[in-house]
């Protein structure tokens, strides 16, 4: 596939050289990334960020660049047709792809973008980097952005996938007393890698969801799946640590457990303030 020169994904975002006029790099734009894989909170966050006043335009957003981007770049290289993925076991492996071509990953592909400055001035907000090599790449090529690690624990983002407001401490307390062999029926699953990222009482309370009736197996697995494949692919810990070696001053970590929605949005706020 020949791509024109330059390369609109929306109106005023594209990719590509030369740039056209009136077009700036990303690179030179005040920018906000969001890290952290499905589940922590992202979209909450956002839209709490804009309950508390904040001004901001959002960036194509990750799933988009991997569309518009990554993907067709990959299938070409492979010689395959030119088409839309949804399974996302094969989106994940074309982003595996695309790192083999390009350490950065998914950061190179956001730190290639142009902004057109006469339609969208002011704050970007980019929904968001996951593993150590993107934000590595980013926080170097990027030296304007700041960044928010959102964290919740791999049990929190099941629940919240199946789409359940519940707190991970009730919904535990409704599965305590529960018989030792609901760790067997975990297993049976079929997601064998699941039970290692989970405890015994983890396990207990998911399971509890199903036998409740608040959410089916095929709902469970489904989630599971998810955060065992994000697991294989990006390890959250090492992403924080990168992010502390390479822009610590220009990073903000928040649990979005501990914390309601509208406190890490103000927290997120006031850290651009200080780093104005």
């Amino acid at each position: 596939m020949t791509l024109p020169l330059f390369n609109h994904l929306t109106v005023d975002v594209g990719y590509g050289t030369p740039p056209l006029p009136n077009w700036q790099p990303v690179a030179q734009r005040p920018l906000l990334v969001l890290v952290g894989v499905t589940g922590v909170g992202k979209s909450t966050t956002m839209q709490a960020l804009s309950h508390a006043g904040l001004s901001y335009h959002l960036l194509p957003d990750r799933r988009a660049l991997t569309d518009l981007i990554i993907i067709p770049q990959m299938q070409e290289a492979a010689g395959e047709p030119i088409e839309p993925v949804s399974d996302r076991r094969r989106r994940f492996a074309y982003t595996r792809d695309y790192r083999t071509h390009h350490a950065g990953g998914m950061g190179e592909a956001l730190a290639s973008l142009f902004i057109d400055t006469e339609v969208t001035p002011g704050l970007l907000i980019f929904d968001g980097l996951r593993g150590a090599n993107e934000v590595s790449f980013a926080a170097t090529a990027l030296p304007h952005a700041h960044f928010v690690v959102l964290e919740a624990s791999d049990v929190v983002r099941v629940i919240r996938l199946m789409n359940r407001n519940d707190p991970f401490d009730v919904i535990a307390a409704r599965a305590a007393g529960q018989p030792a062999q609901q760790a067997g029926r975990f297993a049976d699953l079929a997601l064998p890698d699941a039970a290692a990222l989970f405890s015994e009482q983890e396990q207990h309370a998911l399971l509890e969801l199903v036998d409740a009736g608040d959410v089916t197996e095929a709902e469970l697995r489904a989630a599971l799946a998810i955060v065992v494949e994000e697991r294989r692919n990006y390890d959250p810990v090492a992403t924080r640590r990168a992010l502390e070696e390479y822009a610590a001053e220009r990073t903000l970590v928040v649990d979005t457990v501990a914390d309601a929605p509208h406190d890490v949005a103000l927290r997120i706020i006031a850290s651009l303030r200080r780093t104005a």
